[in-house]
């Protein structure tokens, strides 16, 4: 989508978690087709970077506020701060999220399984309730949650994770129910492995068993989802992509990865 003429050039897109992983290369890519970036995440230090890095691919303008899903006073000061950069949002991508531990049932945390449901399910919501006026005026826009494999298919030690993210897919076919005849498009793109953060912030810094889980597997990288955000959010008015589910080549199913030795 880079370069000047693209179909998002100046459209106010709004990423949650956008310090890192998915997030980070979202602001880029967005940036790269000349979107007007307004970045949300917990670590103000990183959405520095990620601003900078969005402007620096190509962005109009790049702005970025602290901003914790799991909290309604955040979420509803950050979406303040929207409202004082720009009148209106073409694009919310619904990023934040997450997973934590990977126990069974049996030895689950309380802490742990509070925090993926309050990132991955109720931040989802919060941020969707409180960016709507903001959308619905303006026919065309995305809305843009990010889920993941894991809310298709569950796997031993992810019950919570594989729930959180069902419920976000259950989420956005509600909206796209709701919101048929607004001219809004709501889609899910959903990943499979992906070398991020992700398995660093599951395993809490055990970076040995983080890496394990990416063993001799090309996995996919951040930006390769973010350039099918891109591509969701750049479609003709008329034109919805639901749902689309993107895995590595080398990952077949959730139980299914090819390895090299």
């Amino acid at each position: 989508m880079k370069g000047r003429g693209s179909v998002l050039d100046g459209k106010r897109v709004v990423i949650t978690g956008a310090s890192s992983g998915f997030g980070a290369a979202a602001a880029r890519a967005f940036g790269a087709a000349q979107a007007h970036l307004l970045l949300g995440a917990r670590r103000v230090d990183r959405l520095a970077v990620a601003a900078q890095e969005g402007l620096s691919a190509g962005a109009r303008a790049a702005a970025f506020h602290r901003l914790d899903v799991t909290r309604t006073e955040s979420v509803g000061a950050f979406v303040e701060w929207v409202r004082s950069q720009t009148p209106r949002v073409d694009v919310l991508i619904n990023n934040a999220g997450g997973a934590l531990g990977l126990e069974p049932v049996a030895e689950g945390r309380d802490e742990d399984w509070e925090t993926m449901m309050q990132t991955n399910v109720l931040g989802l919501l919060r941020m969707t309730r409180a960016v709507l006026p903001l959308m619905l005026p303006h026919p065309g826009g995305t809305i843009l949650n990010i889920g993941s494999v894991a809310g298709h298919v569950a796997y031993e030690g992810g019950a919570a994770y594989c729930a959180a993210k069902a419920g976000e897919l259950q989420i956005t076919r509600a909206l796209r129910l709701e919101l048929c005849g607004t001219g809004l498009r709501v889609a899910t793109i959903d990943p499979g492995m992906a070398e991020t953060e992700f398995s660093m912030v599951r395993f809490k810094g055990d970076a040995d068993r983080a890496a394990k889980v990416y063993e001799g597997v090309e996995a996919l990288r951040a930006e390769d989802v973010a350039e099918a955000m891109v591509w969701v959010a750049s479609r003709p008015p008329h034109v919805c992509v639901d749902e689309m589910l993107l895995k590595c080549t080398d990952q077949a199913a959730i139980h299914k990865v090819h390895r090299r030795k």
